[in-house]
């Protein structure tokens, strides 16, 4: 009886933090694809002769991203959410449901640059 509390109590205290660190792996996952999309928005601006501001396509970004990785496939996060509109010169930004998910283990600064504060409404707000 005494070994079975014992290893309930364990239990107890590992638990939470186990799935706190798999909440942080998804995190650092998702902060991973933001800086992939950056680096091949980059490469297609150079490669295409793009100026600041040229609205691009996921389908634009597809040829400078890794085959068959999750990203190139579905274009989406870990999530299912898609990561928005891209801009030359304009940095990806973690979908707003992934933030809200994951804002328990990563802040602004865990995002940053790759966040922008939000309405209440989820679009983003004017400095």
């Amino acid at each position: 009886m005494i070994v079975v509390s014992v290893i309930a109590l364990l239990a107890a205290i590992v638990v939470p933090s186990f799935l706190r660190a798999r909440k942080r792996a998804e995190a650092t996952l998702v902060l991973n694809d933001l800086r992939l999309l950056d680096a091949a928005l980059a490469q297609f601006a150079i490669d295409n002769n793009k100026t600041t501001g040229t609205e691009v396509t996921f389908a634009d970004l597809q040829p400078y991203l890794k085959q068959s990785s999750t990203l190139n496939n579905t274009g989406r996060d870990i999530f299912g959410n898609d990561f928005g509109a891209f801009a030359v010169d304009s940095l990806p930004l973690v979908p707003t449901a992934t933030w809200r998910a994951l804002s328990d283990v990563a802040n602004e600064a865990f995002w940053s640059p790759y966040y922008q504060e939000r309405t209440p409404a989820g679009s983003i707000s004017s400095p």
